[in-house]
């Protein structure tokens, strides 16, 4: 019985954390080399089929310019 008390409570805290945590579809490669978020280029964070479709301003200057920010300016 007392070790039903703590297996219960550790099993839901590991099922939180599972459920909590999301997938990375990303390239670290892109990210390292601009060293910006992924946030900086994708508009929202959804499944890999979707990434290329919500590009933001900034991804797609980063896409039409050879995978490079070079020269990107944000516009305020």
């Amino acid at each position: 019985m007392r070790a039903l008390k703590l297996v219960i409570p550790s099993v839901l805290l590991m099922a939180g954390f599972l459920v909590c945590t999301t997938a990375s579809y990303g390239t670290p490669e892109y990210s390292k080399k601009e060293k910006k978020g992924c946030t900086f280029c994708h508009g929202k964070i959804e499944g890999k089929e979707a990434m290329p479709n919500n590009l933001t301003d900034a991804g797609k200057y980063y896409k039409e310019h050879s995978h490079s920010l070079e020269g990107y300016v944000p516009k305020k």
